[in-house]
């Protein structure tokens, strides 16, 4: 996605075909988070790893470019870092200052040290003694960005396509097309919705499949090395109470020495994530057993009782590590990396996988200076995607809600759009189109919610169809809007009115809308939250004599 609309910036005449919908892997299924990895850094001190160090400052100063990029999709998050002993109050002072002073003139804010008071006057939840019962010693305070993956992803996508670039979702690759000399030329295509076959021409093709790149590697040619090492990585959603709508928290070392974030996201607060093998899949789960992992993680840390109930949503997403299959030995962990790795074949396949959100637009850039590198095309203009805004972030401003919510009541007096939750929703989610969200909603009479106690209106369904690519019930649920992630309960509430508002605008068959209806419960079912391990039955304790 972000190679494509890297490319068509620089004059290149750009195609993205992608096999379901955008964002419909990983890209919609991470932690949320615009970061330059605190664990990384703790690596790179500790390891005198030069490569970690690099990585943690390129994503900090990509971090900057994204939040500029898409102001409405993005926001600073304050994240709280627990002490619980004495020596951890300089420690992560010290690592965080770090972190910092790394970043530079685009620091977002500066770290610093809070009161045990002061710490849980910000997150009250927070737990005044360690799971050992060790008292609270304080916080160390530190920002860091967050975002909407997902809308994202859509964003970059309409940014393109409004350039000039050609962008379809559920179109298949099946095969490469090769000349005589066995060069990469184009790709055999399968559009999903009609099985029309097709063939896509062009100098370079770009596979940027995430954790599915081996399985396009195997289209050019069967016994290759293996790019990728997938890695599982679940969330679970909670009730918002669990913690505070402003502030963040970070489980900088659980039990077993893994990193667990809790952070507030549009009215819920998501925690994770896990990081464990896994095999390659098109709809990923979480498992019994890292849900309850997550969980006991953050009951360590928190006053409240941490209940397998409250779980509103859960998932998982599988991240492509980077395993150089040009390296002697791949199979050696030393060459799994957590930033991207881009390769080009003997017969001109280019190969991008590894990497995470907050490059983004750094992999984009090294994929195009591939392409060029071919020799192949050539640019007509110079790198200019660091300062490029996103379509609904050109003229947005911190005030929009505001003004969504003035506009709303002139336009639709007495309605849920009126709401200062959807007028943020509204704000968040278009940004500066929002305004024609609301337009769409008065014209076609489609202000009314879409389920209870969510900001979501009617009328958002119709402009994902007619603007957003939306071509299915499941890509409205969990990519156009989060009610997927935020709450599987509601969002298997809303399918049918979003069915029938999809049926009416795409002119769907009746056997064609049961079916779209069949299909958004089954994918569904992959957010609900599996029951939790039952513990294992205590030994028998030998009779009294």
């Amino acid at each position: 996605m972000a190679g494509r609309a890297r490319a068509w910036s620089r004059g290149l005449r750009t195609a993205l075909i992608e096999r379901e919908d955008f964002g419909s892997g990983t890209s919609s299924k991470s932690t949320k988070l615009v970061h330059g990895g605190v664990r990384y850094l703790e690596k790179a001190v500790f390891n005198l790893d030069v490569g970690q160090l690099k990585l943690v400052y390129e994503a900090l100063q990509e971090r900057r470019d994204l939040l500029g990029n898409a102001p409405h999709l993005t926001s600073t998050l304050p994240i709280l870092m627990p002490c619980y002993k004495w020596w951890e109050v300089p420690f992560y002072w010290a690592g965080l200052k770090a972190y910092d002073l790394i970043a530079g003139t685009r620091n977002l804010a500066w770290s610093k040290y809070l009161l045990p008071s002061e710490s849980l006057r910000r997150l009250p939840t927070l737990a005044e003694s360690s799971h050992d019962g060790r008292s609270l010693k304080g916080t160390i305070l530190y920002y860091d960005g967050q975002f909407d993956d997902a809308r994202l992803n859509v964003a970059l996508a309409t940014t393109a396509a409004a350039a000039g670039a050609a962008v379809a979702n559920y179109v298949e690759a099946v095969g490469l097309v090769k000349d005589a000399n066995g060069q990469v030329t184009g790709v055999h295509c399968r559009d999903k919705q009609s099985g029309r076959k097709f063939d896509v021409h062009a100098k370079v093709v770009i596979n940027a499949t995430g954790p599915f790149v081996d399985q396009v590697r195997d289209l050019n040619g069967k016994g290759v090395k293996h790019a990728v090492v997938a890695s599982s990585g679940a969330h679970v959603t909670l009730p918002e109470w669990y913690g505070s709508p402003g502030v963040g928290m970070i489980v900088p070392k659980t039990k077993d020495g893994r990193v667990v974030f809790m952070l507030p996201f549009q009215g819920s607060i998501i925690a994770g994530t896990t990081d464990a093998p896994c095999q390659v899949t098109a709809r990923p789960q979480a498992s019994a057993d890292e849900v309850a992992f997550i969980l006991e993680a953050i009951s360590d840390f928190l006053q409240i009782k941490v209940r397998h109930a409250d779980v509103l949503s859960t998932w998982s997403g599988i991240r492509p590590l980077a395993a150089d299959p040009t390296a002697q030995d791949a199979s050696n962990t030393g060459n799994i990396v957590r930033d991207h790795l881009i390769f080009t074949e003997p017969n001109g396949l280019i190969t991008v996988t590894g990497g995470k959100w907050t490059t983004y637009r750094r992999m984009a850039e090294d994929a195009v200076d591939a392409v060029l590198a071919t020799g192949r095309v050539q640019v007509a203009h110079q790198c200019a995607t660091s300062r490029l805004k996103l379509l609904g972030g050109q003229a947005y401003k911190h005030t929009l809600h505001a003004e969504v919510a003035q506009q709303a009541t002139e336009l639709l007096p007495s309605s849920p759009a009126c709401s200062s939750a959807t007028a943020r929703h509204l704000a968040a989610a278009y940004g500066d189109q929002a305004e024609h969200v609301l337009q769409l909603a008065a014209s076609q009479k489609q202000a009314r919610l879409l389920v209870p106690g969510h900001p979501y209106l009617e009328a958002e369904v119709v402009w994902a169809v007619r603007h957003e690519y939306c071509m299915s019930v499941e890509d409205f649920l969990a990519r156009r809007t989060r009610l997927a992630f935020l709450d599987a309960k509601a969002a298997a509430a809303a399918v049918p009115r979003v069915a029938e508002l999809m049926a009416a605008e795409l002119r769907w068959s009746g056997h064609k809308r049961r079916s779209e209806v069949r299909a958004a419960h089954a994918y569904l079912a992959t957010f609900a939250t599996p029951p939790a391990p039952v513990p294992a039955p205590a030994a028998a304790q030998p009779a009294a004599a």
